[in-house]
């Protein structure tokens, strides 16, 4: 998928085009906790203004409509669905993480975002797989915070997700790591350093669908792009040691 260089904003505290998405010059801080807002990531300059000048063009549609008294008002339309919820005072964060191949070279990243306050991690390991790397992001994220902390996480993986939210994970641990087929659950190593940091913080996971203009989980797919592609990658002991 193209890179999304373009965040175009339609509705927010202002509008515009932006190159980035975090700091003081970018998206992120005009729609953060803006009821309704509408934004999203695209690869062009083109594609973000079209996507501005449609929802201007259905604004202006909306009110020349006829509100004569005769005619019955229509319902409010419910606000827009936000791509990135936001974080009602809890400290934000966005992971990701992936293999080449899977198995293969891997990488996580991390973002967090404390009110105008960003912060990325990233770290590539020579022989991994997804949902390892997917497990070290959140883990990476939390571990940040040494006092118990309220956190909201987006991640783009449902093995993380409903491992944690179903409780899956946890029912694992009581039976010894064994599945309710028996078979043995993947990853105890991570699983185990997460659930403790899950019961150290509040923390709010959400699931977010990946490579869908989401610009947090987007950035941190990119830093574990360049992770797992890059020099001086470390060893997933947790995996090479059983292979």
């Amino acid at each position: 998928m193209a890179k999304k260089k373009y965040y175009a904003v339609a509705v927010g505290r202002n509008t515009g085009i932006f190159t980035q998405w975090f700091g003081d010059g970018g998206a992120e801080r005009l729609v953060r906790g803006y009821p309704g807002a509408v934004y999203k990531g695209f690869a062009t300059e083109e594609e973000a203004r079209a996507f501005i000048n449609t929802r201007a063009g259905k604004k202006n549609k909306s009110r020349s409509t006829d509100r004569s008294p005769s005619a019955p008002r229509s319902k409010p339309r419910a606000a827009a669905k936000k791509t990135i919820p936001a974080g009602n005072g809890r400290i934000v964060i966005y992971t990701d993480g992936g293999a080449l191949s899977n198995p293969g070279p891997g990488g996580y990243g991390v973002v967090i975002v404390n009110g105008r306050q960003t912060r990325e991690l990233s770290k590539g390991y020579r022989l991994t797989t997804n949902n390892r790397m997917e497990l070290l992001a959140c883990i990476a994220g939390l571990a940040e915070f040494k006092a118990p902390t309220a956190i909201t996480l987006f991640s783009d993986s449902r093995y993380v997700i409903n491992g944690i939210t179903k409780g899956w994970a946890r029912k694992w641990k009581a039976n010894g790591w064994t599945k309710s087929n028996r078979e043995p659950a993947l990853n105890p190593d991570l699983w185990e350093k997460l659930l403790p940091l899950c019961e150290k913080h509040d923390v709010e996971f959400h699931w977010v669908k990946g490579h869908a203009g989401n610009a947090g989980n987007e950035r941190c797919d990119e830093l574990a792009t360049r992770a797992a592609m890059g020099p001086g990658k470390s060893v997933d002991r947790g995996y090479e040691k059983n292979k």
